[in-house]
């Protein structure tokens, strides 16, 4: 049974930075592509990054340029480099698999405001 525990979240001013990670245990982490996904309110999640298991990085054309996604095979944890953020970038960020999906996480939660 997959588990994820997301952290890294908080406040931030738009234009400010975030470093998101996701420790996985439980699933052949290296072995999977993986991605972030995040969730506004009242909507349902979209996928905004993927790294495959090899390390190539793919994102969504609203995160592009500012996002980056890496992953740390030997402790089975994902990151999130969030640079230049905007208001609508707040949300809820979550990660999993890219393809195969497990049990959800709590998420954390990123606010961008003034």
């Amino acid at each position: 049974q997959g588990q994820f525990v997301e952290s890294g979240g908080g406040l931030v001013q738009p234009g400010g930075s975030l470093r998101l990670s996701c420790t996985a245990s439980g699933i052949p982490f290296k072995d999977y592509a993986m991605s972030w996904y995040r969730q506004f309110p009242q909507q349902q999640r979209e996928l905004i990054a993927t790294v495959t298991s090899a390390g190539g990085p793919a994102y969504t054309p609203s995160v592009a340029g500012r996002f980056t996604i890496s992953r740390d095979n030997a402790k089975s944890t994902l990151f999130l480099q969030m640079n230049d953020l905007f208001p609508e970038d707040t949300g809820v960020y979550y990660c999993n698999g890219a393809s195969v999906t497990w049990t959800w996480g709590q998420g954390t939660y990123v606010d961008v405001s003034v």
